[in-house]
């Protein structure tokens, strides 16, 4: 990968070379590059996801020629290495040493909240195309932490229940990775899955990064049930999808995935053991819109890979933070203005090919695809959309006000109606 895609911090800054922050400094700064923190998880359960958030960052930087309105961007890029005190050890770095004007990544929820928490001392603005934790959009709220190109966990699983229902499937059981993100991916199915009239018959919950699933795939084989959801990510999205193969469960029960279990980071390695998983989200890399298919050739032609949700969303993610800064002539420093024209700011240029605004929680509202992984003509495998729902906010069909009154979440509710 190019050098400056990786770009480490010098050890120079105005703080350790002890230069105050005065009048002189604030205009001087104003006239300097714009600094952006990017964080990710470069080792660790999901480092190829990591890697590619750096790309798809990198990529849009590149297309504006890493400039805008006159300002030179300077990309500094910090490993999370997928822990939480890591990642707050590095937020830190970038904020309190390299003075960065803003921060942008991180992809595992506990890494996000490690760094929301932190930010929301500091005032710093920060970032959020992919830590999806519901409640920083909802009850918990941070004005500075934004989901530019974001999305919160249950957002897309809730469509997923609706669609389940009307397959004609009675019967579900999840597995899933067991922190936040699992937990909210599962919820927001079980939610709109069992008010439907459909059972959630069991859920297994695992820790990351587990090498064997047969304790889970044996019983789950005799559930049955008419459909598994599994919610994965990284190398347990792989292991999951190969040993449910090979333990003769697919094409027996259907197998219902969260995005990030069929991505082009996961799926770009497999056979056809990924082939007909069903999954929701608001990027589909195999959409025939003409938008979408020109930024996936794009993509392609500079990585010699298929985009993945984590580049998708940085590259967005950027864009959409870069159209505010435009508004604002680079004149970032003030941040209070900064977030606020960050908030009023509607994203047209997405990859999507459609305009995404955020919610008044600073949320985008999106179409979402239920996508079907399927084989190209070149033998790869990609997310084709199979039916839309239009218009998906982070509180599906709920009145906000009443389902924030709900606990959010979490092991210990699911959000299932007892029948």
């Amino acid at each position: 990968m190019d050098r400056r895609q990786f770009l480490k911090t010098t050890g120079f800054t105005l703080a350790s070379a002890g230069i105050g922050v005065g009048p002189w400094n604030q205009a001087l700064a104003q006239e300097g590059p714009i600094k952006v923190g990017l964080l990710a998880p470069l080792t660790g359960v999901v480092a190829s996801g990591g890697r590619e958030m750096v790309e798809g960052t990198q990529f849009f930087f590149d297309s504006i020629g890493n400039q805008v309105a006159g300002r030179k961007i300077e990309l500094i890029v910090e490993d999370d290495a997928s822990n939480p005190d890591t990642a707050l050890q590095k937020a830190r770095r970038l904020v309190e040493q390299n003075n960065v004007h803003w921060l942008i990544g991180n992809l595992l929820a506990n890494t996000g909240l490690a760094v929301a928490n932190y930010v929301k001392g500091t005032g710093t603005p920060y970032f959020i195309p992919i830590i999806a934790a519901d409640d920083l959009t909802q009850r918990q709220r941070i004005k500075n932490v934004i989901r530019v190109a974001g999305y919160s966990a249950s957002q897309f699983t809730h469509p997923l229940g609706d669609w389940a229902l009307k397959q004609g499937y009675k019967k579900i059981a999840t597995v899933s990775q067991d922190y936040t993100f699992g937990h909210e991916q599962c919820g927001g199915l079980c939610q709109v899955f069992s008010e439907g009239g459909g059972e959630i018959v069991q859920q297994f919950w695992h820790p990351l990064n587990t090498a064997d699933f047969s304790p889970y795939l044996g019983q789950l084989a005799n559930m049955k049930v008419d459909a598994i959801f599994a919610m994965e990510t990284g190398a347990d999205a792989t292991r999951l999808i190969q040993q449910y193969a090979s333990f003769g469960l697919k094409g027996r029960i259907p197998l219902l995935g969260a995005m990030n279990a069929t991505d082009q980071s996961v799926i770009r390695t497999l056979g056809d053991e990924c082939e007909g998983i069903v999954s929701p989200a608001h990027f589909a890399e195999g959409s025939d819109n003409p938008v979408t298919k020109k930024f996936v050739e794009d993509y392609t032609a500079k990585y010699s890979k298929i985009p993945s949700l984590y580049g998708f969303s940085m590259y967005s993610g950027a864009m959409w933070v870069t159209e505010a800064m435009k508004k604002m002539g680079g004149k970032i420093d003030n941040r209070e203005a900064f977030i606020d024209t960050v908030l009023k700011t509607d994203l047209t240029g997405s990859p999507l090919g459609k305009t995404i605004k955020l919610d008044e929680y600073g949320n985008p509202i999106y179409d979402v695809y239920i996508r079907k992984t399927m084989k190209r003509p070149d033998g790869k495998y990609w997310n084709v959309p199979i039916e839309t729902y239009n218009n998906v906010s982070q509180f599906w069909k709920y009145d906000p006000a009443t389902y924030l009154k709900q606990p959010p979440y979490s092991r210990n509710f699911q959000g299932i109606k007892k029948s």
